[in-house]
This record gives structure tokens, C-alpha cells and sequence, in this order.
């Protein structure tokens, strides 16, 4: 089952660049990420998908209704982390988590409870006293006190110390358990590396590739680090598929993309010491995608 899909959905600020044409879906239970540099577009996508500015054309639909004719109920099952949080500041913690439960059909003691000893997070102190991960920390605790069907994390992690982003990934993994969905977007590729088993790459308000993560990996250059007993000229490598090709102190590093067997005719004729080969990380992935 889908629990998103969007379809061609566009956004425009007159002449300025919003979105175009953004689609994609997301299958119930799958932490889904959603990449991109700063200002990708990235936040117009999920801006209008959640029905808080609407969309110029195109369509999106979660639980597989329209987002802007059902938003007040489809609101009901979502949770939602800005990626900046402003709230009151003179008032409690506890007072504004209360405040927000109010707004469903259900009692959210408990669950508050949990999860601000899940977060290390105190209840009774004002929001303005609180630092920029504490106020993030209030953020995690209102997406998630209303045990949510699907989450929707925009830049999740700023202002989380590394020790807070790991008990926050683990609370994900437990949500995810539960049959939680989760869109997770963020420019920051080792997060979504750990978590999600797709993404949709976004540049430029445009959607470039959604795939994956392990074809992501499979399909794009392999690392090679070849150290030789001997010198060997750039010219030794001319195949197509290479890109990045350097030698330094009879070690030669490149990329290659094709057919691996091409590499190893050419390595056989090498006095080679040692050999690595190694998948590209995300990052690399994302770069590649991006000098396009």
C-alpha cells in the first residue's frame, strides 16, 4: 500500500523556482529518504504536500486521499518536525506538549512521558530557557506523542548533539518497527544511509532519481586503490568508464563505471603490491548525480 504518492506536484512563487513536476510514493512501512542540497526544494515539497501551501498544480495524496481536500483528517495520523521549531516561550514544556495533544482524539500522558525520558528532555522548564537541541527535542516529542501512522522529518537533527542524534535514530528504528512510516529529508548523506532503504534525489526543485540504496550503490563507480612495484602513466588507463584518475608515489586512485573486466586486462600487465575495491558512499553517489 501506498501511503504517499505524489504526482507531478509543482509549486511556484511567480517567476522565483518552488518545485516542479516532484513525484514520487512512499509504501507503508518504509523509512523513505528524501535528499537534497539547501535549498533543493526539499521543504516547498513537503510544505505542500502536508496541505500548508498549496500547490500550484499537480496532485499528492497520503492514506490515499487528496492533501488538500482531506487535511484536517489526514493530519490526524501525521506527524510532523519542521526543521526549524518556534514555540512560546514563556510557557511550559509540559504546557505546550499538553496544548498540542488536545488536538487529537486521544490521551497522550503517557506517551509524553516516554518520550521525554526517551529524550532526556525536562518538562517543567520554559521553552525559553531551553537551547536550539532541547527545542528540537520538543519538536521529536510533538511529531511523535500522538503515536502517528506516518512521520514526516524535515531536517530532523540540527542542533541534536551526536549522542542525542543516536538515541533519536533508535526511537525512529522503534517507530519504524511499529508500522511507522517515515519520510526522512535531510542534506546530511550518512543519515540517510543509516536509515532508509530508498531515496529520491532532488536538485533544482526536480527529482533526478528516486532508487534504492543498495542499486544506488551497485550501479554507480567502484573505487579502486592499486599501489605497484613500478611507475605507471595515466595513458596505461585509457578506457571509458574512468573518471578521477590520479598517481602519486606509484599509487594510483580512480573511479571506474563499466565493465570490470576491462579493468583487469589492464591491471594483469601491473606489478601489483596491493589492491582495493571498494562501493562509493552515498556522498560520492550524491556528487556523481549532481555534476550531471
Amino acid at each position: 500500500m501506498k501511503v504517499m504518492e505524489l504526482e507531478n506536484l509543482t509549486k511556484r512563487y511567480g517567476k522565483a523556482r518552488g518545485i516542479e513536476d516532484v513525484s514520487f510514493s512512499v509504501e507503508e512501512g518504509e523509512i523513505f529518504g528524501f535528499i537534497g542540497p539547501n535549498g533543493a526544494g526539499k521543504s516547498t515539497t513537503i510544505r505542500t504536500l502536508l496541505s500548508l501551501i498549496y500547490p500550484t498544480s499537480g496532485s499528492a495524496k497520503i492514506f490515499g486521499k487528496d492533501c488538500v481536500k482531506f487535511a484536517p483528517e489526514i493530519k490526524q495520523e501525521i506527524g510532523y518536525l519542521p526543521s526549524e521549531v518556534f514555540y512560546y516561550d514563556s510557557m511550559k514544556v509540559i504546557d505546550l506538549l499538553k496544548y498540542s495533544a488536545s488536538f487529537y482524539k486521544k490521551d497522550c500522558t503517557a506517551r509524553i512521558t516516554e518520550l521525554a525520558d526517551a529524550m532526556n528532555l525536562d518538562l517543567g522548564r520554559k521553552i525559553g530557557d531551553l537551547s536550539l537541541g532541547n527545542k528540537k527535542k520538543v519538536g521529536i516529542v510533538q511529531a511523535l506523542l500522538h503515536s502517528p501512522k506516518l512521520l514526516v522529518l524535515d531536517e530532523p537533527t540540527s542542533g541534536l548533539d551526536p549522542l542525542m542524534q543516536q538515541k533519536f535514530f533508535s526511537l525512529l528504528r522503534e517507530e519504524n518497527k511499529r508500522g511507522v512510516t517515515i519520510l526522512f529529508s535531510s542534506h546530511v548523506l550518512g543519515e540517510v544511509q543509516k536509515l532508509c532503504s530508498r531515496v529520491a534525489i532532488i536538485k533544482e526543485g526536480k527529482i533526478i532519481k528516486v532508487e534504492t540504496m543498495s542499486v544506488l550503490k551497485e550501479n554507480n563507480y567502484k573505487k579502486f586503490r592499486i599501489e605497484t612495484g613500478s611507475p605507471v602513466a595515466e595513458d596505461d588507463f585509457k578506457i571509458s568508464g574512468i573518471r578521477d584518475f590520479a598517481v602519486k608515489d606509484n599509487v594510483i586512485t580512480f573511479l571506474f563505471k563499466g565493465n570490470l573486466n576491462e579493468v583487469t586486462v589492464l591491471m594483469a600487465s601491473l606489478d601489483i603490491r596491493n589492491l582495493l575495491v571498494e562501493e562509493p558512499d552515498l556522498e560520492e553517489i550524491f556528487l556523481h548525480y549532481y555534476e550531471k
